[in-house]
């Protein structure tokens, strides 16, 4: 099975941290958005890891429904059954639940892994993403631990997030909050693993300036060396084998060198929507504007079904979201690195 198991889950972020590389971390919508990815991971030989957010589960689910947590099972799936046809190892992955959504995201999709569990099936998802940085840090570790305990049961890793990513993702708008905000400091850091690690194993968004959106050059201002800090204080205390899985977000448009610093800090995942937003959306506008007369049933004409028919358009799209995961796995050095028939 290509979606990866608990145990080989675990097997790909040991790799990518002794590796010094990182998994691309797609968010998906969509059939075509699925097997792009999908496809992009397999020509490049590298294992890698979808997710869904609330948005994206709410829109899977039909403008009728608006249920986020139906919309990410549903996507959850497809993925399972498409997957069974690549040589590669993929991950389940859910992204940026806030606590307002715990209800009706996190623990639906928790559940479904139970009965899946129960019924002899792997797990639905691989891992699950709460973020608490609207909460101050006490609190948000509290909620962390709660739902830490409730996914280590089910062999299920925790993502949590401390400090806040600015900008706006999925109706989140976090480009008014004090600049200190943007930056996890290493007590932070320390009091997170110190919280977490006894409960199992944990992966953890520390901030260090990085902002949801596209921007241009030099619109950023990034700090990696702040993982690189905060790592130091936990392994200082706690050993070599206290390093933590961090996790890059806010990643589209950054340049080349500070993603590969990230990577010497124990950046093992890295998440990629807004490039892969344009990149898949890209092909299709340029698709309408070359065909615009055949698309429009102009003057009474009727058009061209071949211009028209969405899987024309669509299939552009899938590639361009494929061409731009590529290089995402290339900037990564995820490339060439799949665990798959290994572990």
């Amino acid at each position: 099975m290509p979606v990866a198991t608990p145990a080989q889950y675990r097997a790909m972020l040991d790799a990518a941290q002794k590796g010094d590389y990182a998994y691309p971390a797609v968010n998906v919508t969509s059939l075509p958005t699925i097997n792009g990815a999908l496809k992009a991971f397999a020509e490049s030989k590298s294992d890698g890891i979808i997710q869904v957010s609330t948005g994206g589960g709410e829109f899977a689910s039909g403008t009728s429904v608006k249920d986020m947590a139906l919309g990410a099972i549903v996507l959850a799936e497809a993925t399972h059954r498409l997957a069974e046809r690549y040589d590669i190892l993929v991950a389940l992955h859910t992204d940026h639940c806030h606590p307002k959504n715990v209800e009706k995201f996190l623990k639906p999709l928790i559940a479904a892994t139970a009965a899946r569990r129960a019924a002899g099936q792997g797990n639905l998802f691989n891992s699950h993403m709460f973020d608490g940085s609207e909460l101050n840090l006490e609190d948000n570790i509290k909620q962390s631990m709660a739902l830490m305990k409730e996914c280590a049961e089910l062999d299920i890793i925790l993502e949590m997030e401390a400090g806040v990513v600015g900008g706006e993702e999925d109706g989140h708008d976090t480009s008014g909050v004090a600049n200190d905000k943007l930056y996890t400091t290493p007590e932070d850091m320390l009091a997170v693993y110190e919280a977490l690690s006894p409960l199992g194993r944990f992966m953890f968004a520390a901030t260090f300036g990085n902002v949801h959106g596209s921007y241009k050059p030099g619109a950023v201002k990034l700090k990696p060396t702040i993982l690189k800090d905060g790592q130091a204080a936990v392994t200082g205390k706690h050993g070599d084998k206290a390093l933590m899985d961090l996790v890059f977000h806010g990643g589209s448009g950054t340049p080349l060198e500070e993603i590969r610093e990230t990577l010497a800090y124990g950046v093992i995942k890295m998440n990629i929507d807004t490039d892969t937003q344009y990149a898949f959306t890209r092909p299709i506008v340029d698709h309408v504007m070359k065909n615009y007369d055949g698309i429009l049933k102009i003057d009474g004409e009727v058009g061209d079904k071949k211009a028209y028919d969405p899987r024309g358009y669509l299939k552009k799209g899938e590639q361009g979201l494929c061409l731009r995961l590529k290089q995402a796995c290339d900037d990564l050095r995820s490339t060439g690195n799949t665990l798959f028939g290994k572990v």
